[in-house]
């Protein structure tokens, strides 16, 4: 009986052991080396959200897209395209500045409808013009 209960604490353990592993370290998804499977201007995706949100998150909602518009604000690991678009980086990309068009490739992550943003996470450079 006492190996029983030994053996059982040490699965449970080796499960939780992995499953942090996991969380933490593995299974996430590198948006930079996938392909965009849309690629859409900030004013045609927005516009998209503001007449469904529901649709448009069925369509985008953890997606890999490319998104082009001009850059309206740049906060070291994120940048904002035409004031809609909120794209946040792993780590700052100096090469982009304030008025630029760009093509920013990013996952998206959801729609603010109440700032009127859709937000963009592991987002990555794809042409700075």
């Amino acid at each position: 009986m006492k190996k029983k209960i030994i053996l059982t604490v040490l699965v449970i353990a080796l499960f939780g052991v992995f499953g942090y592993c996991y969380v933490w370290y593995g299974g996430g998804r590198d948006v930079s080396a996938e392909d965009a499977v849309f690629s859409v201007s900030s004013k045609e995706i927005i516009a998209e959200y503001e007449a469904d949100i529901e649709k448009s998150n069925t369509k985008y909602l953890e997606k890999a897209i490319a998104v082009k518009g001009t850059v309206s604000k740049i906060n070291d690991k994120q940048i904002i395209v035409d004031n809609t678009i909120v794209c946040d980086f792993k780590e700052a990309d100096s090469s982009i500045k304030e008025g630029q068009a760009v093509t920013l490739k990013g996952r998206v992550v959801g729609y603010d409808d109440l700032m009127a943003e859709l937000k963009l996470d592991e987002c990555s450079v794809v042409n700075n013009d």
